[in-house]
């Protein structure tokens, strides 16, 4: 070595891979000698020391030939694999060695001009680890190089060779904290090591510095790697307002290191470094993990929680995440075939993306007061990204990704547009305090409900109930909320809030919070909304102050009448579900409004319902049939002559609709002509009505019919045509015991009528028909048609 060290000066220089492997065989050769045992005689410690001064003077000859920053940092290269040994005393060594050439280097330091010391930062994250390195003179040699380091970046700068900075001569003084192996005081040290860097390193070092840090991380010395933590953490809070544009690279590192190490102390450090990144720039921190790839593996949710840390920074965090879910389109359009009948709706990705976020965050129990602070906006704009991703599918390049997890061994939670976001909403409920709510929605399968394009109102309806009951106190500022959203562009949304809203009015908590006036107005306004079922939504709600606010309806009895009203007249509905709810809706009502608002509109309704008396659709013939009965109810005693002719009118389709296949649709009209037999004014119908049509009661349908009509022949005998005419339609329903039923009615009606009312009924049409019934492929038409044949030899 002695002989190399001369040989290094002399021209030529030897060439770059010649000396590399000189000083590699060199440092070989001696780095790795086994220490001499304690107690053994010093003969071979003299040969060592004298070895080891060899060795730093052949790589002093070298540095002395190429002192520059670049010649400075290939000789710590050639030393590196040394610092990061896992055997301590070459560790302890190769520092040895760093400082003794670092000293060189700052004491021959020759700046001829200004020039920046570009490696300044890799250098200072590769020694300043090794100040917590299990070795006490490792640790102490570490801190000596940084020392020369920081002096040669001042050197650099234009300092003097005798210029004394204060604050990196603290470096000095805390060597003899590195002493004792307290690993808590050998941290606290390690931070404040930290803090002198973080003041003294140029701004353009800290990402090089920074990213040599993070590759400590991995550092088989636990206590570098503890040590790594503590500096990036520090250097992250005291200069992290620098590196805003650095933001997704440091992100990048950190996921990238998560995925190499389970250790927990750089899990937390991580963590940690997030948070510190996230309170100087939240946006920038944000929009790096949202564009993490789809779904977040475990180490970018770890990191997402790590937002959820201090709460005024959660608040933003939240608030950003529900600018981003909202400021896109949540869907787009495509079709998957060119001959496929209706396009396909497709997620897009940030919004998806800010909904997933949503959830870990919310997720964390520390983001509690964030998610309280923020209650009404995350429940409206969850509740509304719900609706807006029913039946969404995910991107078809995430399809497959799916695809391939679910094929793999390892699945994770798979990724879904509308359960991401159920999920999300569900997440902040229980973080928001609602912990009944979502344990209601649990019990009652809303959950589930939310999620289908079939349930989803039924979901939101449930999920409004639960508000309603359990978290009323929010309900002012979810309301206004959500009222803010009833003009968006989605028709799925103006649905979902409509429903939500609706639901709120069957619960007294909205006049309790003085909230119903708002509500109805609110609602009324959407009447004209250009969906249908907007529209039957709004009805629904109006309806629903019957069970919730009943003192209030005679109050608004005017307004919700209208409504109702207007629904039944609703042309613009191609399947009248609509006019279906408004229905439903004035049988809730007939009975709170006053009177004499109602007796205006008894002809208009009764007149507009009669053709769903027939409809094929069973809800529609029950409702209808059972709207008629409450109308009849409502004017007890007050039944102008205009209605009287409704009320006669009905009579032939209630009583045949009594053999009406469908359960409900009989019993709406057990209970309908029960309410129009005091208004016939005939005590002996009405008793008959009241004594065989009773709810639950068997009837046997022949008997009553018959007695049925003995009594309308007996008192309104001019009846007769009008009744006749009128069950020949029902010779062609499509149900069979109704078409049975129907010549059954006739043949009473012929059988019970004196002879001088004959007349009214065309003996040959009614022949005619009865024959073709004689034809009928069910046999008990064509028996109750040959029955009711024989009836008629009393025309002969």
């Amino acid at each position: 070595m002695l002989a190399c060290t001369h040989l290094v000066s002399l021209e030529p220089e030897l060439e770059e891979q010649a000396q590399t492997d000189m000083i590699h065989g060199c440092l070989h050769s001696v780095m790795a000698v086994l220490p001499e045992p304690e107690g053994e005689d010093g003969l071979q410690e003299s040969l060592y020391l004298d070895t080891m001064h060899a060795l730093e003077d052949l790589l002093r000859s070298t540095l002395r030939r190429n002192m520059t920053p670049q010649g400075l940092q290939i000789m710590v290269e050639h030393l590196s694999p040394w610092i990061k040994s896992p055997r301590g005393y070459e560790r302890a060594r190769a520092l040895g060695l760093s400082a003794c050439l670092l000293q060189f280097f700052l004491e021959h330091l020759c700046v001829s001009a200004l020039v920046p010391f570009h490696n300044l930062g890799l250098l200072v994250g590769l020694f300043s680890p090794r100040c917590a390195d299990l070795w006490p003179a490792t640790r102490q040699e570490a801190v000596s190089c940084v020392y020369s380091l920081l002096y040669l970046q001042l050197g650099y700068e234009g300092f003097s060779h005798d210029y004394r900075d204060d604050v990196v001569e603290r470096l000095l003084s805390l060597k003899d904290g590195l002493v004792h192996p307290d690993p808590a005081i050998l941290f606290h040290t390690c931070h404040s090591v930290a803090q002198i860097i973080a003041k003294r390193l140029p701004p353009d070092q800290l990402i090089s510095l920074l990213l040599t840090l993070f590759e400590s991380l991995g550092d088989p010395d636990k206590n570098c790697s503890r040590a790594a933590t503590v500096m990036i953490n520090c250097l992250l809070k005291e200069r992290g307002n620098m590196l805003l544009e650095k933001v997704p690279e440091i992100m990048s590192v950190l996921r990238s290191k998560l995925q190499e190490t389970r250790e927990e102390h750089v899990l937390q450090s991580a963590q940690h470094s997030v948070y510190l990144l996230a309170s100087q720039h939240y946006v920038a921190v944000v929009s790096s993990l949202l564009g993490s790839p789809l779904p977040f593996d475990s180490h970018t949710c770890t990191l997402w929680r790590a937002l959820a840390v201090e709460p005024s920074l959660t608040t933003q965090v939240l608030g950003l995440l529900l600018e981003k879910m909202n400021k896109d389109v949540p869907f787009k359009e495509s079709r998957a075939f060119l001959l496929s009948s209706s396009p396909d709706r497709v997620a897009t990705l940030l919004p998806l993306a800010a909904t997933c976020a949503l959830h870990e965050v919310t997720s964390a129990p520390a983001s509690g007061p964030a998610v309280t602070e923020l209650y009404p906006e995350l429940f409206a704009g969850l509740l509304l990204r719900v609706s807006c991703t029913v039946g969404v599918q995910l991107p078809r390049n995430l399809q497959a990704k799916e695809r391939r997890a679910t094929s793999s061994a390892s699945v994770s939670k798979t990724l879904d547009p509308c359960s991401s976001a159920v999920d999300a909403l569900r997440a902040m409920l229980l973080r928001g305090g609602s912990e009944d709510v979502v344990q209601r929605m649990e019990l009652e399968r809303g959950w589930e409900s939310l999620r289908t394009s079939v349930g989803h109102e039924d979901g939101v309806a449930r999920l409004a109930s639960a508000m309603a009951k359990f978290a009323g106190p929010r309900l002012p500022l979810v309301m206004k909320a959500l009222l803010s959203t009833q003009s968006s562009v989605y028709e799925a949304q103006r649905v979902t809030s409509t429903a939500f809203l609706a639901e709120l009015l069957n619960s007294n908590v909205v006049n309790d919070l003085m909230l119903l006036e708002s509500l109805l107005n609110n609602l009324a306004a959407r009447q004209k909304d250009p969906c249908a079922s907007v529209r039957r939504l709004v009805l629904r709600g109006l309806a629903n102050i019957a069970s919730g606010s009943p003192n209030e309806v005679r109050t608004h009895g005017p307004q919700l009448l209208t409504a109702m009203i207007s629904g039944l007249d609703d042309g613009d509905d191609p399947h009248s579900l609509v006019a279906l709810e408004a229905m439903a809706g004035l049988a809730k009502l007939l009975g709170l409004v006053d009177p004499g608002d109602l007796r205006s509109v008894l002809l208009h309704t009764a007149i507009r319902i009669r053709p769903f008396f027939d409809s094929e659709k069973m809800e529609f013939r029950s409702v209808s049939i059972r709207l008629f009965g409450h109308l009849n109810k409502a004017c007890h005693g007050d039944c102008e002559d205009v209605f009287l002719e409704q009320v006669v009118g009905g009579l032939v389709p209630l009583l045949l609709h009594l053999q009406d296949p469908q359960a409900p649709v009989a019993g709406a009209c057990r209970f309908a002509l029960r309410m129009c037999g005091p208004n016939l004014e005939c005590e002996e119908l009405a008793a008959v009505f009241q004594k065989h049509l009773q709810d639950g009661r068997g009837l046997h349908f022949g008997e009553f019919l018959n007695t049925t009509c003995k009594h309308l022949m007996c008192h309104f005998p001019d009846l007769l045509g009008r009744l006749v005419s009128t069950s020949l339609f029902y010779f062609k329903s499509s149900w069979e015991d109704v078409r049975a039923a129907a010549p059954m009615l006739t043949g009473f009606l012929v059988l019970h009528v004196e002879p001088q009312h004959r007349s009214q009924v065309d003996l040959e049409q009614l022949t005619a028909a009865l024959q073709l019934l004689l034809k009928d492929p069910a046999p008990t038409v064509r028996v109750k048609a040959a029955e009711t044949l024989g009836r008629l030899v009393k025309f002969a």
